[in-house]
Order: structure tokens, then sequence, then C-alpha cells
């Protein structure tokens, strides 16, 4: 007991403190409004719907004529002096004109902004559902830093009861200093870990605040413990279901009709446009006024440096849009079945840990404590069996969280529920 007095007064008790503090917030730390929370304030997901506000408003300005062009001026003969209404070609002149477009021009135009904003509104969708896989990672790396201190806690309990029995064992001459000095150093690493994971949390709870969009220094405590739920789906199914609900797929699909009406407004522009051209003079005297009406046709004499360069530029971006699909599917498709292996093997392993390694290494633990307060085993052996039991449940939590994350990803790559669980 007087090393555990020493210990508090080192500063564990600040530390216990601390977790107190944790555990009264945990019921305050929902997934779900987490996820709500990122979905609405998230700097990236604000800046994603305000390109698409921006796309938005192109649209009728790509369907809009130019704007006309009014003109006005005096034309006087003579440099001497002013001679309006004197001379016949004295004049003021005012005239208008319109830029007029080839038919179909500008109905591509608009088609062209149309495709450009649907598809940023599809990458918005997905980049809402990378959000809320990303708040589920964090949340699980959070889960698993306190799992881990509770492990590292139940641990150093073991230890200062080991370090108490070699206490007792060297008071009688029964175990040597080493063995004290040993189960100290233990004890000691296990509180160094313990501090490490306490600087975890707070580099997470960083990351967290970051993804939500909330000041920095914000105190989140600790997660509710995740429902385990199993895992259904195989890995065709998960697939296919990528492939027909993937926001990106759609968004690349989207790009694809986007270049091929780029491909059709390069083809267009084959044919010339038109301005027409209205005007008034206005003179004095004697002269009778005057109007004119003409049109000017643009003769797209340069095709060969100018529209055929630019409809095989607009082919090969149709060609690489095609490809980047196919690109995005080999990708979907191997992240798909990446995430499925994950989950599948901590399934397998988080089975031989809970339902063999674990359970066997406690009893071991047990026996190794049973047997050295009795003299029958060495110190050195009960502290190894006390590490190995932390291990396996390290890597037994370990794997659970892996799996949740995974499953995580999974939901943002398929943009559906799927194995089962409820997104």
């Amino acid at each position: 007991m007087w090393m555990l007095n020493r210990i508090v007064k080192a500063g564990s008790g600040v530390l216990a403190f601390l977790c107190l503090v944790a555990s009264v917030a945990a019921q305050d730390l929902s997934l779900a409004d987490m996820i709500d929370e990122a979905l609405r304030n998230n700097p990236d997901i604000c800046a994603s719907q305000a390109r698409i506000d921006a796309a938005r408003y192109r649209i009728p300005q790509a369907k809009s004529l130019p704007d006309p062009m009014l003109m006005f001026g005096y034309q006087n003969e003579g440099f001497n002096r002013y001679t309006y209404g004197e001379m016949e070609g004295a004049q003021w002149m005012f005239s208008a004109s319109q830029q007029i477009f080839f038919p179909g021009k500008r109905a591509l135009k608009g088609e062209m902004a149309v495709r450009d904003a649907e598809s940023l509104e599809v990458m918005h969708e997905l980049l809402k559902l990378k959000i809320a896989a990303r708040i589920q990672e964090l949340y699980f790396d959070l889960f698993y830093a306190y799992k881990n201190i509770d492990l590292l806690t139940g641990k150093r309990d073991l230890l200062v009861k080991i370090e108490a029995l070699t206490l007792s064992r060297y008071s009688t001459a029964k175990a040597m200093q080493q063995e004290v000095l040993m189960a100290q150093t233990e004890k000691y690493m296990l509180m160094e870990k313990e501090e490490m994971f306490r600087q975890k949390i707070q580099s997470i709870e960083a990351m967290l605040g970051a993804v939500l969009g909330r000041k920095q220094g914000t105190f989140f405590g600790r997660p509710m413990d995740p429902a385990y739920r199993p895992f259904l789906t195989d890995a065709d199914q998960a697939v296919k279901m990528a492939l027909e609900h993937s926001p990106e797929i759609t968004s690349r699909n989207k790009m694809i009709d986007a270049a091929q009406v780029k491909l059709r407004m390069a083809e267009r522009e084959y044919y010339p446009d038109f301005e027409v051209n209205a005007s008034y003079f206005n003179r004095s005297g004697d002269f009778k006024d005057m109007w004119s009406a003409t049109t000017t046709i643009n003769i797209p004499l340069y095709y060969k440096t100018k529209q055929e360069p630019a409809v095989l530029e607009a082919k090969a971006a149709l060609a690489q849009a095609q490809g980047e699909l196919e690109a995005v599917k080999l990708m979907i498709a191997a992240a798909v079945r990446d995430n499925l292996a994950m989950i599948r093997s901590a399934d397998r392993l988080m089975d031989l840990y809970k339902g063999a390694l674990i359970p066997r290494n406690a009893q071991e633990v047990e026996l190794a404590l049973s047997g050295y307060a009795t003299g029958r085993t060495e110190a050195a052996f009960v502290i190894s069996q006390v590490k190995t039991l932390l291990d396996y449940e390290t890597l037994y939590w370990g794997q659970f969280t892996e799996r949740g994350k995974a499953i995580a990803r999974l939901h943002a790559i398929t943009a559906a529920t799927v194995g089962g669980e409820k997104k």
C-alpha cells in the first residue's frame, strides 16, 4: 500500500480524476450526433455546397446571349467648323447590335453547365459519406485508446498485487530484490503506456474537432462502446452494390455526359454566329434622317488550327473521362474486397482471442499468481503471463476497432446499408 500512496503523490490521482471526468462525459458522446454535426458544420462540406451554388448560378449565365452593344457618335464634314445641319454628311449616329449564336449553341452551353453542376452535386454526396466514415473511424480510434487505458489499468492493478507479493517474500528472504525491481519496472512501464494513450486521445480529439468544424480544445469525453453486429454480405454482392450505388461512379458518368456535350459543342463551332446591327443617323436642316440594318457573320476560315483541334481536344477529354470511370470501378471493387477481407480476418481473430487465447491465458495468470504466492513459481514467469494476457486483449480490441472502421469505409464506398448493419 505504501507504493500506491507514492503513485498517488506522483500524480496518478490527477489522472484518475481525468478518467472520472471522461466517464461522466461519455453519455454525451454519441456517434450519430457527431455525424449529424459534421454534416452541418464540416468546412469541406460547406465549401462543397458553395461550389454547387456557384455552379448553379453559372447555368443561366451560360444560356444567356452576349450583352447587346450600343454605339453613338457624331460625324462632321471638314475640320474648320461644326457643320451639323449645313452639310449633308454631318450627322449624329446611333446604333444597336446583338450577337446571336448559331441555333443549338446556347442550349449546348446551358447543358454543359447543368452537367457540371450535377457532377458537383454527386461529389458532394460522396464527400458527406467520406466525412461520416472519417467520423466513425476517429470514433473507433478514440474508443480503442480508452479501452487500452482500461486494459493497462487492470494489468497495473495486477502488477501492484505482484509487487506486494514480491515485497512480502523479499521481507522474509524468500525472494530476491531483483524480483521487486522487476515488478515495479513493469508497473511503471504500464503507467508510461497509459500516458501515451492519453496523449493519443488528445490527438484524436483534435482531429475530431477539425472534422466537426469545432474550435480546438474541445473535450469530447469517452465514447460509448460500439455494439458488435455480424456482417453477412459476401464480396460479390458488396461489389455489385458499390458499382450500382457509389456516388463516385455516378459522378464519373456525369463527367462523361458533360464531355459528350462539350464534344457536340466543339463540333457546332464549325457553324458561324451572327451579329445583327441597326443604326439611325440624325441629320438636320434640309437633310432627311437615315437608318440602316446589317448582319455580320463570322467565317470559320481558320478551322484547321481552331475548330478542328478543339474537336480533337473534346474527344480526348471524353476518352479520359471514360478511362477514369473504368479505373474508378476497378479501384472501388478492390477497396470493397480489401475491406471485406479485413472484416473476415478480424472476425476469425476475434473468435480466436475471445474463445481460446484470452480465457486460457487468464487462467494461467491466476495459476501463476497462486504459484508465486506459495513459492512454486518465479516472479518473471508471472509477469510474463500478465504481459501476454495484456497483448491478447489489446489485439482483440484492435481487431474490433479495425473491423468497425472497415465497415464504415464500406458504407462510404457503397453508399448503401451492407452486411445487415445500419448506417
